[in-house]
């Protein structure tokens, strides 16, 4: 006997010295292993927990697939006998008593690292049953002094996994006699500190995470590894790479964080590696076999660019027999353009419900409801939630969301200029807003994917069998502490639904309202601080960012430059402000709003600063003029200081032109705000010393030119109609 022990001695010490080859039948067999697990629901968890067994190649038994769940919550201090009960039954119906059990929650839970590296590290444990470690003690914290010591790692065990023998599981639990209701770790607790029993059965727990990673009390700890095309986490403290990670309590998010890149969804290498699997295409169907969706809209305070939100609804990619619009507006202020937009289009769509603010339904009842409007109409598919502040400029973005095929997805879209989005990559501690390690690089587009996340907001998808299944509560957007938004997301989580955001393409924007006003006619206007992106697309000429490029700029004068500057929806709403305004000067020299109280060249007008509209107008022309006229006048760099900024108005029978002049200006700045032959006739400008007229203007292109001594100009006498030009005199 003596002899044998020492020839297995020197086979053993021998073995490191040999191929890996030469050792394999010492190792267990990958196929021994069977992992076993309680799922009673096909939730997302579970599924993303089999997508991990399935990518490491591990065996999979799921037991209690046609039970109700009668075990309470990982959240309460009782609870998860069921799955002791099951595990019992179906370890007596196993023959082979060589197969090594891991014995694992799963909704909760992933595979960082396949069979043979989890067989390897519970070999070297030389035990018949390891269990997860906790740094924390639960269920009862008197239990504490009854644990083992250890010199280094964690004391006390999980009972959300564990790996062992056959045989010695089977020992182990035989002696259940609990209720379902009863709680789990706390029997295998009981048995663990019992020196006899655990001594028996040969039990210790994983204290430094080798094998089995439970978040709860150690989230420090854990981080991600990337490494060579391969993603897993590594706990710091100790410095290992645990093989099963459980976000066991109140480590959901966690869980689902580290879901996001383990087991390789997504690596620097090779970006996201599962974002284009399980698609439903839409390619191909007939505009009768498109799903029916219900479109939410909700106005919930003062919004600009509320008319572009409709124009690109309307833009939507989408056959409109298969839409049904849900509009809930609560201000008064926006009633015209809702009104507007349905009156010329509304008959588009199969159906359309309106809410107004007469009806006062606060922000929680109006969502509330027209989820439940979807929920309770057997038609609809899928319900759309499009808050009135989105800016959706990815046309097919309703598509591509139904194609990824999920319960609950929203496109990413963020703030121009900011790193603001409508999605949250953490939670505090107190449920509001973290930021996540990803969260910049993911806004900023240098990780792409699909992400799960804990909080969406203002626009996303959710599948209607979801609203008939685990979302039956009405009350989803109700709190007494959560706003709607929150709330909302807190009781999707509670379902343990997962909200996934994808920013595989650009799909837009979201407004800002904090500095929004309804004092004027067209309050967009005065967004170019605010809303700097949204104002140009509205207001700036489609050809303006070409003009260089394409050679735009036309020379109709020596040194007078020609192009393209607004939209036609700028120049109307300039000349609708100022006819709102309506406080236009007499034409007379004495003219108490310019410095000396006299003007030597008087023209019928009305300031910017009449309409408090001159910030704005200095940054357009800091924006949008300063550009052009640096690169027209070489080495002329100018802060547009600007003594004089007005709209003019031409009339046959008020003023019909002006005398010939020089402009008290460095350059200047003429944008022409209608159209000759359709609002008015005759007009234009002509400059004197070189006897060239400009008379043919163009509807939001801008006559610039020097304002002292080598323009004298005049302007040219409109004949019919009513002729409205902007005017700047810019100084350095």
């Amino acid at each position: 006997m003596r002899l044998q022990r020492v020839l297995l001695f020197l086979a053993l010490s021998v073995c490191p010295l040999f191929s890996l080859t030469n050792c394999e039948e010492q190792r267990v067999p990958e196929e021994k292993l069977l992992i076993v697990t309680v799922a009673t629901q096909d939730t997302e968890g579970f599924k993303r927990f089999l997508v991990s067994a399935k990518h490491f190649n591990y065996t999979v038994k799921v037991l209690g697939r046609r039970e109700k769940w009668r075990a309470g919550d990982d959240m309460s201090a009782t609870g998860g006998g069921q799955k002791v009960r099951l595990l019992k039954e179906a370890l007596q119906e196993m023959k082979n008593e060589d197969t090594i059990i891991l014995f694992t929650d799963s909704y909760d839970v992933l595979f960082s690292s396949g069979p043979k590296e989890l067989l390897k590290k519970f070999q070297q444990a030389k035990h018949k049953v390891v269990f997860s470690s906790e740094s924390l003690i639960w269920p009862d914290r008197h239990l504490e002094d009854k644990h083992p010591h250890v010199t280094e790692g964690n004391r006390f065990l999980g009972s959300g996994g564990f790996i062992g023998y056959l045989p010695s599981i089977r020992e182990m639990v035989a002696d259940w006699k609990g209720e379902d209701s009863d709680s789990d770790q706390l029997f295998f607790t009981n048995i663990y500190i019992d020196p006899v029993k655990r001594k028996s059965i040969n039990i210790t727990v994983d204290n430094k995470c080798r094998m089995f990673q439970n978040l709860h009390g150690a989230l420090g700890e854990v981080v991600l590894k990337f490494e060579d095309g391969r993603v897993r986490a590594r706990n710091v403290l100790y410095d290992t790479l645990p093989v099963v990670v459980h976000g066991n309590g109140p480590t959901k998010l966690q869980i689902n964080y580290l879901g996001n890149y383990i087991p390789n969804i997504w690596t620097f290498e090779t970006g996201c590696t599962a974002c284009n699997e399980g698609l439903l295409p839409l390619e191909g169907l007939q505009e009768s076999e498109y799903p029916l969706v219900l479109i939410g809209i909700f106005i919930q305070k003062p919004t600009p660019f509320v008319t572009v939100f409709f124009e690109r609804l309307l833009k939507l990619q989408y056959p409109k027999n298969r839409l049904k619009l849900f509009i809930h507006n609560q201000e008064a202020h926006h009633e015209s353009q809702v009104s507007l937009f349905l009156k010329d289009h509304g008959s588009l769509y199969q159906d359309v419900r309106v809410s107004g603010p007469e009806e006062e339904m606060d922000t929680a009842a109006s969502r509330n409801l027209a989820i439940d409007v979807c929920r309770k109409d057997e038609g609809c598919d899928y319900f759309f939630t499009l808050d009135i502040e989105v800016v959706l400029k990815n046309e097919n973005t309703l598509k591509i969301l139904i194609e990824q095929n999920l319960p609950f997805v929203a496109p990413m879209i963020t703030r121009a200029g900011r790193l603001w989005s409508n999605f949250w990559g953490a939670l505090s501690a107190e449920g509001f807003y973290a930021r996540s390690e990803d969260y910049v690089d993911i806004v900023q587009g240098r990780r792409v994917g699909v992400w799960n996340v804990p909080y969406v907001s203002s626009v996303y998808l959710l599948k209607a069998s979801l609203l008939r299944s685990e979302l039956t509560d009405f009350d989803l957007f109700n709190s007494d502490i959560l706003d709607p938004d929150m709330a909302f997301c807190h009781n999707i989580r509670k379902q343990g639904v997962f909200m996934f955001v994808t920013n595989m393409q650009t799909f837009g924007r979201i407004v800002s309202t904090e500095t929004y006003q309804t004092s004027h006619l067209h309050n967009d206007l005065w967004q170019i601080f605010e809303n700097p992106v949204d104002w140009q697309e509205r207001y700036i000429h489609e050809n303006y960012t070409y003009i260089m490029r394409d050679k735009l700029i036309e020379t109709p004068c020596p040194d007078v430059y020609w192009f393209p500057i607004f939209s036609d929806v700028a120049c109307d709403h300039i000349v609708e402000e100022m006819e709102h305004f309506g406080k236009w000067s007499g034409g007379d020299n004495t003219d108490v709003r310019i410095q000396g109280g006299y003007e030597n060249v008087p023209t019928i007008d009305i300031h910017m600063n009449q309409i408090n509209f001159e910030k704005e107008w200095h940054k357009f022309l800091l924006e949008y003029i300063a550009p052009i006229t640096e690169k027209m006048y070489p080495g002329y760099f100018t802060k547009c200081a600007t003594p004089l900024n007005f709209v003019v108005r031409y009339k046959p029978d008020e003023q019909p032109l002006l005398a010939p002049h020089h402009d008290a200006s460095t350059f200047t700045v003429n944008i022409a705000l209608n159209r000759k032959e359709v609002d008015y006739q005759g007009g234009g400008c002509r400059f004197l010393r070189y006897d060239c007229s400009i008379e043919a203007t163009r509807k939001g292109w801008t006559l610039m030119h020097p304002g002292r001594l080598t323009h004298y100009h005049e302007g040219l006498p409109t004949t019919g109609g009513v002729r409205y030009i902007a005017v700047s005199f810019v100084d350095p």
